[in-house]
């Protein structure tokens, strides 16, 4: 593909200057169009060293509005960035709906400099372009316009281009050694290029190839990209809000009846699931119970410095009823734990800010480094559970987020993590018990709530809807355990019990 290109192309000054008059009044037009229809937009800059990747992203921003962009260099990681799965750093620096993301060079950099380096080993590769494909299947999916370009030139052209920055004493620091290596092995380093423009071209994310020798050509090609994708992009969700507007006119009229019995058919009972088959019946004394919790504390704690000392990250995720002994479990859970390598995340409805990300966003943002503990009280499951009941998501958006969300978890254990996900289960008559409990209990009236109550009028619903989620996201590497709760002491214990195997288990590998 790159050999095979016609680096010769070239614009003289006239028709330069006579295009980018057009294009850079369209790019500010569709900028403002972006921000008003909440478009968010990430433009990946990659290619050969001394191909122009700084000097291109300087030209483009010339047309857009400095408030709305922000410009990320991305070098070797940071200490910090080490200690995370390697998506994390990116997914932290994620564009809001409305805003833009520049990147000099991007998440191609662990399977192209770290891949040539070999800081990126052999069995990490697969892995790598699996991530990187499903981070852009995810983002794309859910509105993200992702621009990706890649600036080519030749062997000859880079080096009279490194040449050139070295006989200066200003510029002579951009040239490292790394660069004259890849250079000198530059066939290497184009294999290698070539292998990733290949395997991630995709139909959601294609790459922009752009002929670099001259640079005029190149940014009025880059101009021409990014005008012709955000014009497409505008007008498709134009066209999105007009038919969603027609849409919700013609659901306004569809007689009681219909909704009637779309309300039945969701009320009907399941039949043998992973709930059902749930034995609440199970439960230890009160002296069983003291005495399995102190014993499992003591290994909890010794676990966790072991955690530290072997930079193993853990990620906890608690999900259940109302009431279910969530808050309950997670406090045993940690009492005996060192404060400083954990952290309780406890998750509500999205504010104002977290709204104009990505779902997944928030949660990314929290992740553990290596060594640490992050518990989530709720978690992204709510995407497939309040979110897609209540309708405050699309069934296209519900539906995919099985497969984003795997995906996440199979990044934060290819990373290291220790994930394990936690269903804790009551039944209803225990659940009405327990918030009636807390009603009479004037230090308890705080935990109980009109919503609560009005959640129990969609059991079946809820019922329906967790069965899939853990047939769909029970895997391997994050699986799901779910909690007999209507015991508590029961519950508590088995929480940590799953918690000590899991760690003692990766202890020994």
């Amino acid at each position: 593909m790159l050999e095979k290109l016609d680096l010769t192309k070239a614009l003289e000054k006239d028709e330069y200057k006579e295009k980018m008059l057009k294009l850079t009044l369209q790019i500010g037009k569709l900028q403002r169009e972006c921000k008003e229809l909440g478009i968010p937009i990430m433009i990946a800059f990659e290619g050969y060293d001394a191909a122009g990747k700084g000097v291109q992203i300087s030209e483009l921003i010339k047309a857009l509005d400095p408030r709305g962009f922000e410009v990320h260099a991305v070098k070797t990681e940071t200490k910090e960035e080490r200690i995370h799965p390697f998506l994390w750093r990116f997914w932290t620096k994620m564009p809001a709906k409305g805003r833009i993301a520049i990147y000099d060079s991007s998440w191609y950099r662990k399977v192209l400099i770290d891949r040539f380096d070999k800081r990126t080993k052999k069995n990490e590769l697969a892995k790598a372009y699996d991530s990187i494909c499903a981070f852009e299947e995810m983002l794309t999916a859910d509105g993200m316009v992702l621009i990706k370009i890649f600036l080519a030139i030749d062997k000859k052209e880079q080096k009279k281009r490194f040449e050139k920055l070295l006989a200066s004493k200003e510029t002579a620091w951009r040239v490292g050694e790394d660069d004259k290596k890849r250079n000198k092995e530059f066939e290497k380093y184009q294999a290698i290029n070539e292998e990733m423009l290949l395997r991630t071209d995709t139909e959601y994310a294609p790459w922009n190839i752009v002929e670099a020798m001259d640079k005029r050509f190149a940014t009025a090609k880059i101009y021409s990209v990014v005008a012709r994708i955000l014009a497409g992009k505008v007008a498709a969700v134009k066209e999105q809000k007009k038919a969603a507007e027609e849409a919700a006119a013609r659901i306004a009229q569809i007689p009681a009846a219909a909704e009637q019995k779309k309300a039945a058919d969701s009320d009907r009972r399941m039949g043998d699931t992973i709930l059902s088959r749930a034995d609440l019946s199970l439960s230890y004394t009160k002296e069983e119970y003291k005495e399995r919790l102190k014993e499992l504390q003591k290994k909890i704690e010794k676990l966790h410095g072991e955690l530290y000392r072997r930079r193993i990250p853990v990620v906890l995720g608690f999900e259940g009823w109302d009431a279910g002994g969530k808050g309950g479990a997670i406090k045993r859970l940690t009492e005996k734990m060192d404060p400083r390598g954990y952290v309780v995340h406890p998750t509500a409805s999205p504010n104002d800010i977290e709204r104009q990300h990505h779902y997944l966003w928030r949660f990314w943002t929290d992740m553990p480094k290596a060594g640490h503990v992050t518990i989530f009280d709720r978690t992204w499951y709510g995407r497939v559970m309040v979110e897609r009941i209540e309708g405050f998501c699309s069934s296209q958006e519900w539906q995919r987020a099985y497969k984003e969300i795997n995906s996440m978890e199979r990044d934060l254990s290819d990373a290291g993590a220790i994930v394990l996900k936690f269903w804790m289960q009551i039944d209803k008559d225990e659940q009405e018990k327990r918030f009636k409990a807390r009603q009479e209990n004037p230090e308890k009236q705080w935990k109980i709530t009109d919503e609560d109550w009005r959640n129990r009028e969609k059991w079946d619903q809820y019922e329906e809807a967790v069965n899939e989620m853990l047939i769909r996201t029970s895997t391997p590497y994050a699986p799901w355990v779910v909690v007999e709760g209507n015991n508590k002491y029961y519950a508590r214990i088995k929480v940590l019990e799953t918690v000590v195997n899991a760690i003692e288990e990766r202890l020994r590998d």
